[in-house]
């Protein structure tokens, strides 16, 4: 490609994750990505500005080949919002039809969206949902789930008793408010897909946030899943777990089509049965999700390491999944049933003798690199060579920010930036969400007298305090003969010890 291509993204909300990501992979290439000014997005449950939000992604779109976008963010103010908002199914199908508008203006203009089902956490908390979560979250998802079994002759005798004890306890008022929000998102995903069937929307991803096989969220896809064969668009729009990467994935599909390239990927897995582990928080078997992040990125799976591309290696639970927090324990599942020891060598071998990129994604926890893991590829010295790593959230976070990253190396190869977001990962994904967030959590906040659901605000006490233990950290695990990761910046976004936003640069060795 000789000339720039400009991006218009529109992130599915404020955290580094949504707003931050895509733009740092960009970085340093041809691909300029051109996203909302901060004070237009929101705050957690606070939307941002949509009409503000929609002026800029017009204008934006005035000079863009292409763009990104998190329908969310332009129906209902971001992803919190979404499950918050009192909007009418006229008001959003209104904001659906400017994107008609829009594409007759600029018929050349490529767009990639995204549009979550809203989720149904197992638990009862606010947070990230309506406020009587706190109370009655529990119950709304268990009645959700049970109901769901019911119907399909599955359910047991314990599950029908609890059901109806439920059905006693649960304020109607509660359960009309929460379902009918449902009901209005789900016709919001169906009016979506008609612009898929018209060609406005050029590849369309409904990722599923904190996903469970029965249940509200479940049944909400399946009518999703109808309509989507009802208009024979399979191959132009799918379903799978995520969220929070899915910027990413897109724009490493935009990057791949518009260079027309398709990456070949061989999987690597530390285990057998890794393939068939369900991760937490998801639907399915981790091998299907695997296929999804790999296509909806622009890419394939290779069935050799000698006809791919890059060779990524895929550290799996052994039989079935546990937190970060814990992996200090002994666990069989972790340390008899998968072969960590392998895969590092086979990377090594892949990388010094063949030749050839090797990317990590490190998914044998939820929430959290593997320190293990880690500790192998410094001492084999590939830290910084690797073409991708990542380790946070989600199983599918992980992958489409690594599979992202792995890709665009492909195009640009080992660049400041790259290394860049390499030392943003070992820093997150393994010094914080491994080691420090859960050190901190258990404690040492509550001393101070917070909670980790409230700081003392994005830059105070709490961050400077994350800040001092991170460099720690990054000096025990991730510094060596390859250099060093140097913090530039540290705050907490959300006011809470969830995620952290950190600003980072890799300082090669004798710099």
């Amino acid at each position: 490609m000789s000339k720039s291509y400009t991006i218009a993204f529109v992130p599915l909300d404020e955290r580094p994750c949504n707003y931050g990501f895509p733009p740092l992979l960009a970085r340093g290439t041809e691909f300029e990505v051109l996203r909302p000014p901060m004070q237009l997005m929101g705050l957690k449950k606070r939307p941002g500005d949509v009409d503000g939000l929609w002026t800029w992604f017009e204008e934006a779109c005035c000079q863009a080949d292409g763009a990104v976008v998190a329908l969310d963010t332009l129906l209902y103010g971001g992803i919190i919002p979404s499950r918050l908002h009192s909007l009418k199914l006229e008001e959003l199908a209104a904001r659906l039809d400017k994107l008609r508008a829009l594409k007759r203006r600029h018929p050349k203009l490529v767009i990639y969206a995204f549009q979550l089902i809203m989720r149904c956490p197992q638990y009862s908390l606010s947070d990230e949902e309506p406020d009587y979560y706190a109370d009655w979250g529990r119950e709304i998802f268990r009645k959700g789930f049970i109901s769901h079994r019911k119907e399909l002759g599955a359910a047991s005798d314990e599950e029908l008793q609890e059901l109806a004890e439920i059905e006693d306890r649960l304020p109607r008022e509660i359960l009309d408010d929460y379902l009918g929000r449902r009901s209005i998102n789900i016709e919001a995903n169906k009016l979506v897909l008609e612009l898929v069937k018209e060609g406005i929307i050029g590849f369309m991803i409904f990722p599923q946030d904190d996903s469970a096989p029965f249940g509200h969220t479940a049944k909400d896809q399946q009518k999703v899943r109808s309509r989507i064969t009802e208009l024979d668009l399979e191959l132009r729009a799918y379903m799978y777990p995520g969220a929070d990467e899915v910027g990413c994935t897109l724009l490493a599909r935009m990057i791949n089509k518009a260079t027309g390239t398709v990456p070949l990927i061989y999987p690597r897995l530390s285990s057998v049965q890794g393939a068939f582990v369900t991760p937490l928080f998801e639907d399915r078997f981790f091998y299907e999700t695997l296929k999804y992040q790999i296509t909806a990125a622009g890419g394939l799976i290779a069935s050799s390491a000698g006809e791919a591309d890059l060779v990524l290696l895929v550290n799996t639970p052994g039989e079935t999944m546990i937190e970060a927090a814990s992996q200090q324990g002994s666990f069989f599942s972790y340390d008899v049933y998968r072969n960590l020891m392998e895969i590092v060598e086979y990377g090594n071998y892949i990388l010094n003798h063949k030749g050839k990129p090797v990317a990590v994604a490190d998914v044998g926890y939820a929430n959290g690199g593997d320190q293990k893991l880690v500790k192998m590829l410094r001492e084999k010295n590939i830290l910084f060579k690797l073409a991708g790593y990542a380790g946070w959230n989600t199983s599918s976070n992980t992958l489409g920010t690594v599979i992202s990253q792995a890709m665009i190396y492909l195009h640009y190869g080992r660049t400041q930036e790259h290394l860049d977001f390499l030392g943003l990962r070992y820093a997150e994904d393994v010094c914080y969400c491994s080691v420090v967030r859960g050190e901190l959590s258990d404690g040492p906040i509550q001393d101070m007298g917070f909670g980790k659901y409230l700081l003392d605000g994005q830059r105070g006490s709490v961050a400077s305090m994350v800040e001092q233990r991170l460099r720690q950290e990054l000096a025990v695990r991730i510094d060596g003969p390859e250099g060093r990761v140097e913090i530039t910046d540290c705050y907490m976004p959300w006011n809470r010890m969830f995620e952290v936003g950190l600003s980072v640069r890799f300082v090669p060795s004798g710099e």
